[in-house]
């Protein structure tokens, strides 16, 4: 104790050159003796005062002097030292005084500290408070404080409750006690009530979760609001924030119960909602609305659009993505097979026709089944499903098939000039870069079809430094990978075997497997050439990799996901998923390659394919036995064989007509029937005549020195006034230009600011992704509500920040601002 004492007075006599010190309690007298400050004259009080008075001031006004006292001070009238007490120091022994010493704080703080008393027993706690501590603090900012150290948090109001609805959410209540205990919780609903408005009976901190709740979603919609817009601004920043989302979620689930919001929400129309995201229910009654509108036709594509682009902001969106996203598909799928003319006056035309618009309702069919299959929703997507099946197999694939299969059954020879026939691919897209001595990289996705082409021409295309461009060919027929591989390779004549394996003859060289495969390569290059499979590749260090590209002139990799997964019956149905993989897989070989100095890439396939995700009907089927003299081989869509019986169903080639050497005639089902083949798999098919199994994608890549890519520009509108009168200020964002390939969206992050810095309103991450053509269509209003911190600005500029992170950091930089003047009335105050 007495070396506590000692340093207790050290410190005050800092400051004062005389020190009085009571012992109210008549205990410390011992400790007063033994006491030794160099320096200071220890002098006792009794009954002495004016004798001690003239000495203090008159013969000794240098010397330090503590005047101890036993027992209390004396009453003010009483007390002949009360002048000199007042304009010196004073030592109290109480714990209160102790407290406040050992704090640093004047004893002006005594009425900070008395009543909390439970506080500052435990030593842990009043070490972290002095942490916080600062030499200007008010007795208001020493109980946030306090308040902060109970609750683990940061010495802000925002946080102290924020940690307090995470122990509620997590079913606990050891910090709303210890604030209670330490007699705090008068002050924090006291600041509550300053803040948030939240007034009660009986304040709690669950009574506060629901009201927060409720007057927010009040807010959005039409119900009674009791707390103020910064209770707006705070459940904002609280549901945003990474830490605290899961308190969020379940407080979020809990309020939604007691408040009823799942009646609320069913008499309300979903479009009145698309701003709101409070509950997880608001976003299944969107989900559910949508589902149903856009199944009766009776909202437009574009509208579903935007409706899905606002949610992506929302909180809820990463868990239902993929039903936001099936939405938009079938909607999108809906209004282009509507506008699709599906004529045509010739093979050749049918083919240009479908790489210019056709192909876009395929890749549309396969986007929203592989969003339907992953939302795992299929009972709530069913009858949209169901319409988008029919609509994609009798409007689209049935018509389609049967019109393109009227020139397939006139054509003597099979092709489509001016599209490329397949068997020229070597000639036409590889040789012209070894004749400028330039080496190429060439990836062959078995069944990657057009439409999966085009999709990975945009995925290209918005990767830095990436240039690509996309063209169409006409696949072999039959379109099977056999036939499709072979063609691929450079060849002077393609023969299939004349035996039951359905393999092709390159140059009277088996083409079967990466070692026949390379063969052939290595005879066309001087032995420059090499084939390897995709698996092999990835599997390769950076050296290996340098050392096969320096190596060959030609490299051929060989990716197998979407015919692997497809032509077996119990995968067939995760064909799209392995479509949406291998998008994935090529973007990785591709960057692979190139940062093994590939300069040039071109990607293509064997085949494409017909899929239908449900199951087929007998219609589907060929009811014909396939005839003939010799059957070789026999699959879904093609019979290869010599001597074979006509049929009405099934149209007939000989291998002359298809470009091909040798005897084996080749029969197909027309338009997009089947053939029975049992153990295999009926929807997922290809080596049929379809569009969609003989158009295949080139896609030229080549990797450029310079950066290519740039972000969007975004102006912020200046509306008719620059006076902001109101609890909530609306601006309009505008996107300068629509976002492409090379023009990427654009993420900022705004609020309003005072000059100083500080945020006084709530803050909105704004993702400017826009692809519309149409200026009107590249606006974003945003509301901002302005808390009361907005009201010490009142009269001054305020400032409309856009704000941007630095790349690869979570630091923000200014992208735009605009001023504002503040100029509210106090019936402000009623805005909500």
């Amino acid at each position: 104790m007495n070396n506590r004492i000692a340093q207790a007075l050290n410190k005050l006599f800092d400051r004062h050159r005389i020190v009085f010190w009571y012992d109210a309690k008549q205990e410390l007298r011992d400790d007063f003796e033994a006491l030794q400050l160099p320096g200071v004259e220890k002098l006792e009080l009794i009954n002495h005062e004016y004798g001690i008075k003239y000495r203090l001031l008159r013969e000794q006004p240098e010397q330090k002097f503590l005047l101890y006292r036993e027992g209390p001070q004396p009453a003010d009238l009483d007390n002949w030292l009360l002048d000199v007490q007042l304009a010196h120091g004073e030592f109290r022994t109480d714990q209160v005084a102790i407290w406040l010493s050992e704090l640093e704080l004047g004893l002006e703080f005594t009425d900070v500290v008395q009543p909390h008393g439970e506080f500052f027993q435990a030593i842990k706690r009043k070490d972290a408070l002095k942490k916080l501590l600062k030499a200007d603090d008010t007795a208001g900012q020493i109980r946030l404080k306090m308040l902060a150290v109970c609750t683990g948090s940061e010495p802000r109001m925002d946080a102290v409750v924020e940690n307090l609805l995470q122990e509620l959410a997590d079913g606990r209540d050891e910090k709303v006690r210890l604030i209670g205990r330490c007699s705090l919780d008068g002050f924090l609903w006291e600041q509550m009530t300053r803040l948030y408005g939240y007034k009660s009976e009986e304040p709690g901190i669950r009574d506060f979760a629901i009201e927060l709740f409720k007057s927010c979603y009040a807010m959005g919609t039409d119900g009674q609001v009791k707390l103020t817009g910064d209770a707006l601004v705070f459940l904002k920043r609280w549901k945003d924030s990474r830490l605290f989302e899961g308190g969020f979620e379940t407080l979020s689930g809990e309020c939604a119960e007691i408040l009823g919001i799942e009646q609320d929400l069913a008499k309300r129309d979903f479009r009145d909602l698309i701003e709101l995201d409070y509950f997880r229910l608001i976003d299944q009654k969107i989900i559910s609305d949508l589902v149903r509108a856009v199944a009766t036709r009776t909202v437009s594509s574009g509208d579903v659009a935007i409706w899905v682009r606002q949610r992506r902001a929302g909180h809820w969106y990463r868990e239902y993505r993929h039903l936001y996203e099936a939405v938009d598909h079938a909607a999108q799928f809906i209004h282009a097979l509507g506008e699709a003319q599906l004529a045509m006056d010739s093979l050749a035309e049918g083919v240009q026709r479908y790489c210019r618009f056709w192909y876009l309702i395929d890749q549309l069919y396969r986007k929203f089944t592989y969003h339907v299959r992953m939302s795992g929703q299929a009972s709530l997507m069913g009858s949209l499903t169901e319409q988008i099946e029919n609509l994609y197999t009798n409007n689209f694939l049935l018509k389609l098939g049967d019109r393109f299969q009227t020139f397939v059954d006139a054509a003597s020879k099979w092709e489509a000039f001016p599209v490329r026939k397949q068997k020229d691919f070597f000639e036409h897209w590889v040789r012209p870069f070894l004749r400028k001595d330039n080496k190429v990289c060439v990836i062959i996705s078995d069944a990657m079809r057009y439409e999966i082409g085009d999709e990975l021409l945009s995925l290209i295309r918005q990767e830095d430094r990436y240039s690509a461009e996309l063209e169409p060919a006409l696949s072999m027929l039959p379109s099977y990978t056999q036939l499709g591989m072979a063609a691929l390779l450079p060849n002077k004549a393609l023969e299939i075997a004349d035996n039951e394996t359905g393999t092709v003859l390159v140059d009277g060289q088996s083409s079967q497997g990466t070692i026949n495969r390379t063969k052939i390569l290595q005879a066309a290059l001087n032995s420059r050439g090499e084939a390897i499979t995709a698996e092999e590749f990835m599997q390769l260090e950076r050296d290996g990799s340098r050392e096969l590209l320096k190596n060959n002139d030609v490299l051929y990799i060989y990716h197998n996901r979407i015919d692997h997964t497809g032509d077996k019956m119990h995968s067939e149905g995760q064909a799209f998923e392995a479509a949406e993989e291998t998008l994935g897989d090529i973007v990785r070989l591709v960057k692979k390659l190139t940062a093994a100095n590939a300069n040039n890439i071109l990607v293509t396939a064997d085949h494409g394919f017909i899929y239908q995700h449900r199951p087929l009907d007998e219609s589907d089927f060929a009811s014909v036995e396939v005839k003939g003299e010799v059957i070789l081989y026999r699959d879904r869509r093609f019979v290869l064989g010599k001597g074979l019986a006509e049929s009405p169903s099934l149209h007939s080639f000989s291998s002359e007509q298809l470009g091909l050497c040798g005897e084996v005639e080749v029969q197909i089902p027309k338009s997009i029937n089947r053939l029975r083949l049992k153990g295999s798999g009926s929807r997922f098919v290809h080596g049929g005549a379809s569009l969609q199994e003989v158009v295949i994608p080139v896609l030229k890549i080549n990797k450029k020195r310079q950066s290519d890519v740039s972000a969007v520009e975004v102006e912020i509108l200046r509306g008719a006034s620059s006076v902001i009168t109101s609890g909530q200020l609306a601006v309009t964002m505008y996107q300068a230009g629509p976002v492409t390939d090379k023009i990427q969206p654009r993420v900022l992050r705004a609020g309003i600011y005072t000059e100083g810095g500080d945020l006084i309103s709530d803050s909105h991450d704004l993702t400017f992704d826009l692809s519309s053509d149409n200026p009107r269509e590249r606006e974003l209003q945003v509301r901002f509500v302005l808390t009361r911190k907005a009201d010490e600005a009142n009269g001054q500029e305020v400032i409309l920040r856009l704000e941007e992170k630095h790349a690869g950091t979570s630091h923000y930089k200014e992208y735009k601002s605009l001023r504002y003047l503040m100029r509210r009335s106090f019936t402000s105050d009623f805005d909500f």
